[in-house]
C-alpha cells in the first residue's frame, strides 16, 4: 500500500471560501428582486446571503497562509467539494425563506439547479416569491458554465494558476483554447455568456414576456438548465410562438461549443463550416426534428398532448414548432417543455428517451455524453471492421481532419463503458427504493444526463416531489457524477487517487 499524499489543504478550503463568496454574492442579488417586487421574503434572502458570505470570508481569512501550489488532486477535490459546498450553501434560501422546509427537498432542487438538470419538486412554482424563483435560476446560470471557471477568472487575484482547475471541471477530449493563458480563456467564455444571456432577455422582453420572467428564463435557457417561473413551464407561452422560437436560438447556441461563438464574433466563420462535432450536432437535431415533427402531424393527437395548447398557426406549424423544440430541450438537456413528448405515441417516446444519451456539443453548457465522444466511438468501431481485414496497418481515428491519439479514444471508451454501468447502477437502485421500470429507466438517464423531465412517472408534466427522500439523494449523487462528467467525481473514491505517485 502506498501512503497517502500530500494534499495543499489550505489551498483547498481557502477556494471553498472564495466559492461561497460568490454564492453569498448572487443570495444578495436575488434579495434585491424580493425589495424591488415587495415579496415579503427580502430579509430572509438578505440573512441567507450574509450567512453564505460571512461564512466563505472566515475560511479565506482562516486559510490565507496558504502555499500557492495546486496539482491536479487538489484540482479534483476543490471541484468536486466545491459543487457539494455550494450546494449545501445554496439551500440556505430555500429554507430560510420557508419555501422549501424539508432539507431534503431543498438540497435536491438546489443541486437540480447547479448541475443545470431542471428536476423539480415543487408543485406550485407560480406561489413562490420573486427573490426565490430567481435564485433558483441564478443556480442553474451559475452551474452552467461552472462555478469553478468562475473561480479561474479570479485566481490571478490570489497568485494561483488555474490549468488544474479547468482540467478537472471540463475532463472531455475537447481541449481547444481561446488564449494560452487559462484565465483569459474563461474571461472571455464568460463574456460570450453574459452577452448571449442580456441579448435573450431583450429578445424575449420584445416577443411579450415580462422583464421579471424574460430575464429567468434567460438564465435557464443559456445554462441548459430549464427552471421556469411557470407551473407549465414554456407552454404556458404555447399561444405566443415567437417566444418559443427565441429560446429555441439559443438553446441550440448554448448546446454548441462556446469557442464557435468566440469564432463567429471574430468572423472566422469557416472554423465553425469544418468543425466536425458542429455539422453533426446540427444533423442531429435536424434529423431528429424532422422525424418528431412527421410522426406528431400524421400519428400524435396534438391537442392533447401539449399542455394549453392553441394552434396559432394551424396544425403543421404547431407540429414543426413543438417536434423541434421538445428536440433541441432532450439533445441540449435543457428539458424546457412545451408539450408532453410522452404523449406522442409510443415510438416518440422510445426515440426522446435515447436522446438523453446524446448531450451537447463538447465545451457547451449541456450535459450528457457529448457528439464529439459518438463521432469518434463509432469512427473508431468502423476502423475496426478494417483492422481485423488489415491487422498489421496502422489506422488512426481522424477528427477536424486530425488523428485522435490513442489514450484519448482510450479515455472515450472508457468514459462511455463507465457511464452506461453508472447508468445501470442508477436504475438498479431506483427499482430497489421502489420506482417501477419505466420511471427507474427515465430518472436514472434523466439525472445522469443533466436533462430533467424523464418517462414514466417523472415525465414532462410530472416532477420528483413524490419521489422517496433516498431515491431524491440517488437522484442527486447521479446530477453530480453526470455535470462533472463522471471521473472528476468517481476518481475521488479509487485508492491510488490518494497515494503517491
Amino acid at each position: 500500500m502506498g501512503s497517502v499524499s500530500r494534499l495543499n489543504y489550505k489551498i483547498i478550503f481557502h477556494l471553498m471560501g472564495l466559492l461561497l463568496l460568490v454564492n453569498g454574492g448572487f443570495m444578495l442579488i436575488a434579495s434585491i428582486f424580493s425589495f424591488v417586487y415587495k415579496d415579503g421574503v427580502g430579509k430572509e434572502m438578505v440573512l441567507a446571503g450574509l450567512v453564505t458570505l460571512t461564512s466563505g470570508g472566515v475560511i479565506m481569512l482562516l486559510t490565507r497562509n496558504h502555499k500557492k501550489e495546486l496539482d491536479k488532486r487538489d484540482g479534483y477535490i476543490i471541484v468536486t467539494f466545491g459543487w457539494i459546498f455550494m450546494s449545501f450553501a445554496g439551500t440556505l434560501p430555500y429554507i430560510f425563506t420557508g419555501v422549501i422546509p424539508s432539507f431534503t427537498n431543498a438540497f435536491f432542487e438546489t443541486m437540480s439547479g447547479y448541475t443545470t438538470t431542471g428536476a423539480s419538486i415543487l408543485n406550485d412554482i407560480e406561489s413562490l416569491p420573486e427573490g426565490v424563483l430567481l435564485w433558483r435560476s441564478i443556480t442553474q446560470w451559475i452551474g452552467g458554465m461552472g462555478i469553478i471557471v468562475l473561480a479561474i477568472a479570479i485566481l490571478p487575484l490570489l497568485g494561483i494558476g488555474g490549468m488544474q482547475l479547468f482540467a478537472a471541471e471540463a475532463p472531455g477530449p475537447g481541449g481547444d483554447k481561446l488564449h494560452p493563458r487559462i484565465t483569459d480563456t474563461a474571461k472571455r467564455l464568460w463574456l460570450i455568456y453574459v452577452g448571449y444571456t442580456i441579448v435573450e432577455t431583450i429578445m424575449l422582453q420584445v416577443a411579450g414576456m415580462s422583464f421579471f420572467d424574460a430575464i429567468n428564463h434567460s438564465l435557464t435557457t443559456l445554462s441548459t438548465g430549464g427552471f421556469s417561473t411557470k407551473n407549465e413551464n414554456i407552454a404556458h407561452w404555447n399561444g405566443q410562438p415567437l417566444i418559443q422560437y427565441i429560446i429555441m436560438i439559443f438553446m441550440f447556441l448554448a448546446g454548441t461549443n462556446f469557442v464557435l461563438s468566440y469564432f463567429a464574433f471574430k468572423t472566422k466563420f469557416g472554423k465553425i463550416l469544418k468543425d466536425e462535432e458542429f455539422k453533426t450536432y446540427t444533423f442531429i437535431i435536424i434529423g431528429l426534428a424532422l422525424t418528431a415533427i412527421l410522426f406528431i402531424y400524421f400519428k400524435a393527437d396534438t391537442a392533447t398532448s401539449v399542455v394549453n395548447h392553441p394552434m396559432v398557426f394551424g396544425k403543421f406549424e404547431s407540429a414543426v414548432r413543438h417536434g423541434l423544440f421538445q428536440v433541441l430541450a432532450v439533445v441540449t438537456t435543457t428539458g424546457f417543455v412545451s408539450a408532453d413528448f410522452t404523449a406522442w405515441t409510443s415510438f416518440l417516446t422510445i426515440l426522446f428517451f435515447g436522446m438523453m444519451f446524446l448531450g451537447g456539443s463538447a465545451g457547451s453548457t449541456a450535459g450528457g455524453i457529448k457528439i464529439m465522444r459518438h463521432i469518434i466511438m463509432i469512427k473508431n468501431g468502423l476502423l475496426e471492421f478494417k483492422r481485423t481485414l488489415h491487422p498489421s496497418a496502422i489506422l488512426p481515428a481522424r477528427y477536424n481532419k486530425r488523428s485522435v491519439q490513442q489514450p484519448i479514444v482510450f479515455n472515450i471508451l472508457g468514459f462511455f463503458i463507465l457511464y452506461m454501468l453508472t447508468f445501470i447502477i442508477g436504475v438498479l437502485v431506483f427499482s430497489a427504493l421502489g420506482l417501477d421500470f419505466e420511471t427507474a429507466l427515465g430518472g436514472a438517464a434523466s439525472s445522469l444526463g443533466n436533462v430533467g423531465p424523464a418517462i414514466g412517472d417523472l415525465g414532462p408534466v410530472d416532477n420528483y416531489g413524490a419521489l422517496p427522500a433516498a431515491a431524491k439523494w440517488w437522484a442527486t449523487l447521479l446530477m453530480l457524477v453526470g455535470r462533472l462528467e463522471l471521473f472528476t467525481v468517481l476518481i475521488l473514491i479509487t485508492p491510488f487517487f490518494w497515494r503517491n505517485r
